[in-house]
């Protein structure tokens, strides 16, 4: 089993979860996250006064997938995820080595 972190724009999360859910893919975690990567933030100009905006608001998706479902789900993100500009997001993926269904018990890939 694989997890996927997708750190993406937040205009783009229903887009995200659509495709995710065309490939198969139900169960998703989303949080509100703030990062910056190569964009270094922005200047904006509020009540005449100039000021840094560090942190980009940004949202994180997690899913834990079967590891013969992990290239479909990270293409899904990937297309649906994209604008063509800078600060588009990243995907990460790391080994799961145990998941348990804390209602049933049950474990490994039935519990996903």
């Amino acid at each position: 089993m694989k997890k996927i972190e997708a750190i993406i724009k937040p205009f783009k999360l229903d887009e995200v979860k659509e495709a995710l859910q065309e490939v198969g893919l139900q169960g998703i975690t989303v949080l509100e996250a703030k990062g910056f990567g190569r964009q270094k933030g922005h200047t904006e100009l509020y009540r005449g006064a100039e000021y840094v905006i560090d942190f980009l608001p940004k949202v994180k998706i997690e899913v834990v997938v079967n590891d013969d479902q992990v290239e479909p789900a990270i293409e899904a993100i990937r297309k649906a995820a994209e604008t063509g500009r800078i600060g588009d997001g990243k995907i990460f993926v790391s080994s799961i080595e145990q998941a348990i269904r804390i209602r049933t018990g049950e474990t490994g890939a039935e519990a996903v």
